[in-house]
């Protein structure tokens, strides 16, 4: 199998194929948490070497259950990535108050980058070549352009925010954690606080 053929689905098993034996069905899970562990601590451009050395599997046996990276990670990134800002949106859009869901969800997609690397790799497009990572993407920044546009509508955030600027606050606490990884959480979001602040209307 060439790395050129199609992804598989989360099941490990490629269009037109038999169904796995009980053995291979444990093999492709086995390579499902290996990717689960590796991703969450290093993110989702983690060499394919890891995943393997993690399943105690060969790189090419990788290929063959998933036909390619993009296969593994989109047969992993809902239980990694996807429920996680799912339940961010269904918190936030609870909340009654503009400013109060406008910085809800700020906070908590910034603290889900510093969690979760490979979230913060979903967030800063660092894989645009799989379709199911960019629809999560898009899906969060519509969200977040629409509590944006409310909250200025009700006065509350300034008028000069853009939603492009709202994008770059994103990927912009991205590169800042891949460049300072050292940080406590606490100091994170005590700097997390000083810009929530700063991009209140004070008129």
């Amino acid at each position: 199998m060439t790395r050129s053929e199609p992804p598989a689905p989360a099941g490990g098993t490629l269009p037109g194929q038999p169904r796995l034996r009980a053995d291979a069905r444990r093999n492709v899970e086995g390579i499902r948490q290996a990717a689960l562990d590796v991703f969450r601590v290093h993110g989702l451009t983690t060499p394919l070497d890891e995943v393997a050395k993690a399943a105690g599997v060969s790189k090419g046996t990788i290929y063959h259950r998933f036909g390619s990276r993009r296969g593994l990670i989109d047969a992993v990134v809902d239980d990694l990535v996807a429920e996680r800002i799912a339940d961010i949106i269904e918190a936030v859009s609870a909340l009654a108050d503009p400013l109060a869901r406008f910085e809800e969800y700020l906070l908590r997609m910034w603290l889900l980058q510093y969690d979760e690397p490979a979230a913060n790799d979903v967030l800063v497009r660092a894989l645009p070549d799989s379709e199911q990572l960019t629809t999560l993407c898009d899906r969060a920044s519509r969200f977040g352009r629409n509590l944006l546009e409310e909250a200025q509508s009700a006065g509350v955030i300034r008028p000069d925010l853009t939603p492009t600027d709202l994008t770059y606050l994103i990927l912009e606490r991205g590169a800042a954690l891949r460049a300072c990884a050292k940080q406590t959480r606490p100091d994170y979001e005590r700097r997390l606080d000083f810009l929530l602040h700063g991009l209140r209307s004070h008129t």
